[in-house]
């Protein structure tokens, strides 16, 4: 997922009465979870809890393991466990992409080194946008 559709999956935009039609939970029972740490909505203003489509795909989640008779304490397990993973997935992702660099870094040096037959030379100037001064 790239970081626009990141944001817009975190933009608060849904009032509880938009979220209970889409989750079909109870006004009470999104409060709830909320008090239990479960969920955390933005508020506006005027304290009105505004909900993005990741809030509402976490309560959907929290309903799926309920129904599926796991207590509030394994749930919020489960979703910390989640939260982990995707943590480590991202951590994993970033390091992938510095490798990458690192490595675009190293293979770019090394053409200046040793160029091969025929090839141009890369001046400074070409090269300075892949190198920090």
């Amino acid at each position: 997922m790239n970081v626009k559709d990141e944001l817009r999956r975190n933009m608060p935009l849904f009032p509880i009465g938009i979220v209970t039609k889409l989750t079909e939970l109870t006004p009470r029972q999104i409060r709830y979870y909320e008090q239990q740490g479960l969920i955390s909505p933005e508020r506006t203003k005027g304290n009105q809890r505004l909900f993005s489509f990741n809030d509402v795909d976490r309560l959907l989640q929290i309903k799926s393991y309920l129904e599926k008779g796991i207590n509030i304490a394994g749930i919020r397990e489960m979703l910390k466990q989640s939260q982990q993973v995707l943590e480590a997935k991202r951590e994993a992702e970033t390091a992938k992409k510095e490798l990458s660099e690192r490595e675009l870094r190293r293979m770019l040096k090394q053409q200046i080194i040793h160029p091969r037959r025929g090839q141009i030379p890369l001046n400074h100037g070409e090269l300075s946008r892949f190198f920090r001064h």
